[in-house]
This record gives structure tokens, sequence and C-alpha cells, in this order.
């Protein structure tokens, strides 16, 4: 059972035991941030990326987009790193 401020992560890949681990912390506010949009390459994610880009440069924020060249695995470490040093935050897409 999760307690507030923590969710179980399931992992597909065939985990013997969940992993319990914090939310990762969240900022008070989107102003000033670089925000990611990361499509990973499911049916219709580009779709709610795109209303979220929308959203998000209306609002006067500064959005990059990336996308994962397949969603049957992980990003590569490259594209991580990549994301990791220009965004702030990032919003992953997850759609069919």
């Amino acid at each position: 059972m999760n307690t507030p401020g923590t969710r179980t992560l399931l992992d597909p890949t065939g985990e013997l035991a969940p992993t319990t681990r914090p939310a990762a912390a969240r900022p008070s506010s989107l102003d000033g941030k670089v925000v990611g949009l990361l499509d990973i390459g499911k049916a219709r994610g580009n779709v709610f990326l795109d209303r979220l880009d929308e959203q998000l440069t209306g609002r006067g924020l500064t959005v990059k987009r990336f996308a994962k060249p397949t969603f049957t695995k992980p990003a590569p470490v490259d594209l991580r790193h990549e994301i990791s040093t220009q965004c702030d935050v990032v919003i992953e897409a997850l759609a069919d």
C-alpha cells in the first residue's frame, strides 16, 4: 500500500520485489523553467505533446521537444543526458 507522497512502481521486466521510491520533487512554479517534452513513440503521444506545447508556450514557457528512437527500449544514454542538461522538468507522453 502506498503512503502519502510515495508510489509503488512495478518493473515490467520481471522484478521479484517491488521497489519503493519517493516521488521526485516538483517545482512550485514553472516560471523561468525549460520544459522538455519527451515523445516515446507510442501512438497519439505526439497529439498529447502538441497540445501541451501549445499550452506551455502560450504561457511564455520555453519548451524543448525530444523523441525516443523506439518505444520498446529505454531512452539512449545520450538522449537522457541531452534532456537532463537542457531541461528543468520533463513531461513524457504515454498514449495509445
